[in-house]
């Protein structure tokens, strides 16, 4: 990953305090009276908070080999924001007719304010047929679908694995092949106890990191928030299982509680050996590891999360952005072409990966040779894929709603209350999903 502005997918989390903004004036909106440009020289405008983006394009629209054949001589014409000023923005000039983005970088957390009120249809082009060749192969587009209708390419799978100090784990006796989370806890509490070291972390800052953490362990365990209809699901024995888990985890020391996984407590923690191992997304080796402790170089590896005993995945996933096409614009045909050749062709997954780091949202991609061999100094040339592939071929599908915002908002401060031990997991949940309940009502 090439830029630290990631971050802010666990500092913002799914619940930014944003609204969804009910615009019944966005059904007129979009459809433009210029002529489309259909060849030659055009100059898209790309909205994006990340300028590990705006690299990636860059290099692809000069890629000789994968702009071949193209009817179009690409320029962009970048603009740089905050994830929820990319949509904030987007929508208000959408509203006024105005200036609105050929190419916009949509932030998972930032999607649902664009579920309701038919905004997302008004606005970005329905993706259906230029995905339906695909079919299963293309993973991660369930956070960016509304009525089964996908609006977005997501960037990177953000496959959540399981770092780990190889050296801390063989001085402490802790297997590296620990099958379960339960078993892991296990030598979690023996090493918090005997040598004050955790093998994981949970987040105790603000609401949205608190309750990503919760959603990473959720989706793996093979629960959810919201299914693919939009329905609420949190009211299920898998999230209770999952916050006993993560309060016992605390609670015995096991999982260190830290306010942000890349302040100075964790930092600390890193450099001194207090914490030992984290579940965390690919990004977080760049951002997390390397960022805080590059001295570390060689001691460090990677693998697939324990299984849950009572069933779920190997995998799961955190974070995210898509890139969505503006409809009804000059540029809309030439600006679906190029994502279609950067997001969606071999060549073009293959080049954000080494132009980024962003994994193949193409699911074979993670056996092709080229990916295969890829080997990772930091994690003492350990070859990544293998570990990647698997967990890819286990991902948990990840449903959004537009209530998504609403429900970080009012499960955070419950889900603190838990890992604080000032209440039950029980009783917990129940708060959330009484207070979210009351909110959606209003």
């Amino acid at each position: 990953m090439s830029d630290p502005s990631r971050r802010s997918v666990l500092r913002a989390g799914i619940g930014t305090g944003a609204g969804l903004l009910a615009v019944p004036a966005l059904a007129a909106c979009g459809v433009s009276s210029a002529a489309p440009v259909r060849a030659g020289r055009v100059r898209l405008s790309l909205w994006t908070h990340d300028p590990g983006y705006v690299k990636t394009f860059r290099t692809a629209v000069r890629d000789t080999g994968l702009m071949r054949g193209s009817r179009f001589d690409y320029g962009l014409k970048v603009t740089s924001a905050a994830p929820g000023d990319v949509m904030t923005r987007m929508i208000a000039q959408a509203v006024a007719d105005g200036n609105t983005p050929d190419l916009a970088g949509l932030v998972v957390d930032q999607f649902p304010r664009v579920m309701g009120s038919s905004i997302a249809q008004n606005l970005f082009v329905d993706l259906t047929d230029t995905v339906r060749p695909l079919g299963d192969d293309l993973l991660k587009l369930a956070p960016y679908t509304v009525g089964g209708v996908p609006y977005g390419l997501d960037s990177d799978n953000s496959i959540t694995v399981l770092y780990y100090r190889q050296d801390l784990f063989e001085k402490y006796r802790v297997p590296e092949t620990v099958e379960t989370w339960e078993e892991f806890l296990e030598h979690g509490e023996r090493l918090a106890e005997d040598h004050e070291v955790s093998v994981g972390m949970v987040s105790t800052g603000d609401n949205g990191s608190i309750v990503n953490g919760f959603l990473q362990f959720l989706l793996q365990r093979g629960g959810g928030f919201f299914d693919e209809t939009g329905d609420l699901t949190l009211d299920s024995p898998e999230a209770l299982e999952v916050l006993q888990f993560m309060t016992r985890g605390v609670r015995s020391g096991a999982l260190l509680a830290l306010p942000d996984p890349y302040g100075s407590a964790c930092s600390a923690a890193l450099k001194s050996g207090r914490l030992a191992a984290t579940a965390m997304p690919n990004w977080y080796n760049a951002y997390g590891l390397q960022a805080n402790v590059p001295e570390q170089k060689g001691r460090w590896r990677m693998r697939t999360l324990p299984r849950f005993t009572g069933g779920g995945h190997i995998g799961s996933t955190l974070g995210g952005t898509a890139f969505a096409v503006l409809k009804d614009k000059p540029n809309t045909q030439a600006a679906l072409e190029l994502l279609r050749r950067v997001y969606l062709s071999r060549e073009g997954q293959i080049l954000r990966y080494r132009s980024g780091g962003f994994l193949p949202t193409l699911k074979h991609l993670y056996q092709d040779p080229e990916l295969v061999a890829t080997e990772d100094a930091y994690l003492g040339g350990q070859p990544v894929f293998d570990v990647y592939g698997k967990a890819a071929a286990d991902l948990p599908l990840f449903y959004q709603a537009p209530g998504m915002q609403i429900l970080a908002d009012v499960l955070g401060g419950p889900v603190l209350d838990a890992l604080k031990g000032r209440t039950s997991p029980h009783a917990a949940l129940k708060a959330g999903l009484r207070a979210y309940r009351q909110q959606v009502k209003r």
